[in-house]
């Protein structure tokens, strides 16, 4: 069938250098030519192919997952990839399996809590795949509340062995991925019983599977929680339950960097600080920021191919109908989407920054930007996990029906996605950890102990708590300095109407309690002026490309102005802005997204994701969609026969009406 690029015409509107936007995507040159080679490399190979996905049933589609990610591993070692390269491979490949969790958790728990000891022995190991692990964490009975949870390791002093024991069904560990069929070992987190005290949750390695032939060792009950939500999506991931009947394990695998047991069974502070164990948790919400921008810029992507080439209404004197994006009610939904993608993009790569900064601040025993750093990133991981699953949702709608079909690649995408607003952290309560901690910030000021980091515009609490915003008229919104300030008043604001409110409680949990709703609203505010100031920060390097920094500048805007409309009863509500303020935001807004339309479809490309990876018949590059829907309908394995299988036995007696006539 003739392939014709039905969005040249779109790609010829761009007013920008769309090669040095995707430099900018990428974050470097080097970065971009090694994401272009290794997502082309996947592609290309048919063993990677996942077409099919959606339609093969739990245990076909985990075989599959098996397949893939053996295939990766053999053609990474072939190929001698780096382990940047070979990162950048299993995200291309695109399906969530076991390797996720060992190279994303396993690993790097090790690497964050074990001794140098341990990392000799058990890190050549997982880097060379001869074990496979896990991080089993999360209960039955509990996940965010971690100090709840009720897995034992008893110390044996006569054996110098831990008892891994599960007291209580709900004491089970749950949802752990690559846990139900694959994982040889975990990191098991469980309460430290010693010396007849409880010194609460640490980490331990068990080995939970036989090396030789993968049976689960005396005493370990395990395996798959069962099918979940949609069809393909996390289903390839084999997520798991362990109970644990008097396990014991050598004293030598509790996880030790920070505290230890003796042989005699006495527990034991090292000399390394215990805040260490938070660089890991500040890595890993890192790279679920990250993950937002990737999936959300996928969505987007399919979204703006599709509403660039589907035509609806508007047709005069037999003229062609007009394209859905054109529409002002498909841009205002659509647009804010597309600068949310690279809004998130922008703060996932400072997030990286701040990991390292943290990560060299602590090893220094400097952790006067831990706490800070904490709250951040509990905040960013809530925030763009949540707007991302909601985003990848109204991209579906912005499809129409079409966005409906598995086909379209967007009814998949979201339900692989959508887990992110639980693990890690319940968003919510995530919030409310941001909360305490600007509450607490607010309470500080009193005493002259500095905000640092994000928190630093609280040094401005006067000004920002009287001032009044500068806007005059609708151009005004343009000035970074206008919109920050706005920004950040509102956020210090209802920071201290939260602080205040708390101070009325009969107590601090009472207050938290009834105040939880207000608390994660003020947590909102704090976390999206933290990603408007990074927009605006990028906005202001030196950027290479004609046209590039220009449109950045309107994607910026459009960001933090559609946040303004959305939130307009806060800003209003604390005095920020007036309400003519906010009709002159709304007046530059849609002005703004007129400004996008023509580069729309170029500002998806610069994502230069293969059709392969966006896994999409509306959204693949050439917008041939009509007949990639059409050859898509035929692979669906119904069409294998013409007359249904169930035809002689169901269908045509209903049709003869060869039934019997019965008396009740």
């Amino acid at each position: 069938m003739e392939r014709v690029d039905h969005l040249g015409h779109e790609r010829r509107k761009a007013e920008f250098d769309v090669e040095a936007m995707k430099v900018v995507w990428a974050g470097s040159k080097r970065v971009l030519e090694i994401s272009d080679r290794i997502s082309r490399l996947v592609a290309s190979d048919p063993v990677f192919k996942k077409d099919d996905r959606t339609t093969l049933s739990r245990k076909d589609l985990f075989n599959n997952t098996l397949r893939k990610a053996a295939h990766a591993w053999k053609r990474i070692n072939e190929l001698r990839l780096t382990e940047e390269e070979a990162s950048r491979l299993r995200f291309y490949v695109d399906q969530p399996s076991y390797v996720d969790l060992h190279w994303g958790m396993f690993v790097p728990a090790i690497k964050g809590q074990g001794t140098e000891e341990q990392h000799k022995k058990w890190l050549p190991l997982a880097y060379k795949m001869q074990i496979i692990g896990c991080y089993a964490q999360t209960e039955l009975g509990h996940g965010s509340n971690v100090q709840g949870l009720e897995t034992t390791a008893t110390y044996d002093p006569k054996s110098e062995e831990f008892i891994i024991h599960s007291p209580t069904l709900t004491a089970s560990k749950w949802w752990p991925g690559g846990l139900g069929k694959v994982s040889t070992h975990a990191v098991v987190y469980a309460r430290l019983l010693t010396d007849g005290r409880d010194y609460g949750v640490h980490g331990f390695i068990v080995q939970l599977r036989s090396l030789d032939d993968h049976l689960p060792l005396p005493g370990i009950t395990v395996g798959d929680i069962g099918t979940k939500f949609g069809n393909g999506a996390y289903n390839s991931m084999d997520n798991g339950v362990l109970r644990f009947d008097h396990v014991r394990i050598p004293r030598d695998q509790m996880l030790m960097r920070v505290s230890q047991v003796t042989k005699e069974g006495k527990y034991l502070q090292s000399d390394v600080p215990r805040q260490l164990v938070y660089g890991t948790m500040v890595y890993v919400r890192q790279t679920i920021v990250a993950d937002a921008s990737n999936a959300l810029s996928r969505a987007v992507c399919i979204a703006v191919r599709y509403s660039a080439v589907r035509r609806q209404f508007g047709s005069q004197d037999g003229g062609p109908e007009l394209q859905v994006i054109d529409y002002k009610t498909q841009q205002s939904r659509l647009f804010p989407l597309l600068a949310s993608a690279y809004a998130f993009r922008f703060v996932g790569e400072w997030l990286k920054w701040l990991y390292t900064d943290v990560t060299q601040r602590l090893q220094a025993n400097d952790f006067s930007t831990l706490p800070e750093a904490h709250a951040c990133t509990a905040g960013l991981k809530s925030l763009t996990t949540s707007v991302t699953a909601d985003g990848i949702e109204e991209c579906r709608k912005l499809c129409g029906g079409h966005g409906y079909l598995c086909s379209s690649g967007l009814p998949e995408l979201f339900a692989v996605y959508v887990p992110t607003c639980t693990y890690e952290g319940d968003n919510v309560v995530l919030l409310l950890q941001v909360a305490r901690f600007l509450v607490k910030t607010v309470s500080q000021l009193a005493s002259g102990k500095e905000p640092v980091g994000t928190t630093a515009y609280y040094r401005r609490v006067e000004h920002l708590v009287q001032c009044a915003c500068d806007v005059q008229r609708a151009e005004d919104w343009l000035k970074p300095s206008v919109v920050l300030e706005a920004f950040e008043a509102r956020a210090i604001r209802m920071a201290i109407t939260c602080a205040k409110n708390l101070s009325k409680a009969q107590s601090p949990e009472e207050g938290f309690a009834a105040l939880s709703a207000d608390l994660v609203e003020a947590a909102v505010a704090h976390c999206q002026l933290i990603i408007v100031s990074k927009f605006i920060d990028k906005v202001q390097e030196d950027i290479e490309g004609q046209g590039v920094k220009e449109q950045l500048q309107i994607l910026c805007s459009v960001y933090a102005l559609s946040l303004l409309h959305k939130h307009l009863g806060d800003f209003l509500s604390t005095s920020c802005i007036t309400p003519k303020q906010g009709a002159l935001a709304n007046d530059m807004l849609r002005s703004l997204y007129a400004q996008v339309r023509p580069n729309a479809v170029a500002l998806v490309d610069a994502f230069n994701y293969t059709d392969h990876y966006l896994g999409s018949v509306l959204g693949q590059y050439d917008g041939n969609v009509y007949p990639n829907l059409y050859e898509a309908a035929w692979k669906e394995p119904l069409n294998d026969t013409v007359v249904p299988d169930g035809y002689d036995e169901y269908i045509r007696p209903v049709l003869k009406q060869k039934f019997r006539i019965s008396r009740l």
